[in-house]
């Protein structure tokens, strides 16, 4: 009986050692998950507030008074007008491209690349619109595009970053 209570009590320890193996390999598993997650949720955020901010300084550029910018018809697109920028704004070009290829690049879910490009169009347009006439005369059809598009964007990456959707009310003013 010796033999088999040894041989018992050692089956039961090397399954205790087992069962703890397990359950470590599952806790670090989660670990690894949940730092993953929290790695892409920073780079999504960082992505998303250079993009936000990159359209912000587009927009301040083209409806400043001594931007000079021109624009053509779009190849793709009819009835859309292209923005060309000077030597001073084409960084604002430049960044705002950058941004939205990196908001296209970690987006994760499908709502919020429709999303940005709303914004990138409607801010585009605004540009163009700057190209034969004055700031003070952008129709305000176009400004309330853009306010729609940047709320619905903000809509999007706030489902995607898991927080509370805006209100309603919700104005991002200008």
């Amino acid at each position: 009986m010796t033999l088999a209570s040894s041989a018992i009590t050692a089956a039961v320890a090397l399954l205790g050692v087992l069962l703890g193996g397990y359950l470590s390999l599952r806790n670090q598993d989660r670990l690894w998950a949940r730092d993953h997650a929290r790695q892409w949720r920073d780079i999504r955020l960082s992505a998303y507030r250079e993009f936000l901010a990159a359209y912000r300084h587009y927009l301040a550029f083209a409806l400043e008074p001594t931007a000079n910018i021109t624009a053509a018809p779009h190849p793709r697109h009819p009835g859309e007008l292209m923005p060309f920028f000077d030597e001073a704004g084409r960084p604002y070009k430049e960044r705002l491209e950058g941004g939205f290829a990196t908001v296209r690049l970690v987006s994760e879910l499908p709502e919020t690349v429709p999303a940005a490009i709303a914004v990138v169009i409607a801010v585009r347009q605004i540009a163009a619109a700057r190209a034969t006439i004055a700031a003070v005369d952008i129709s305000s059809a176009a400004l309330e595009k853009l306010t729609a598009a940047e709320l619905e964007f903000f809509g999007a990456i706030r489902r995607e970053l898991g927080l509370a959707p805006l209100p309603e009310n919700a104005d991002v003013g200008g």
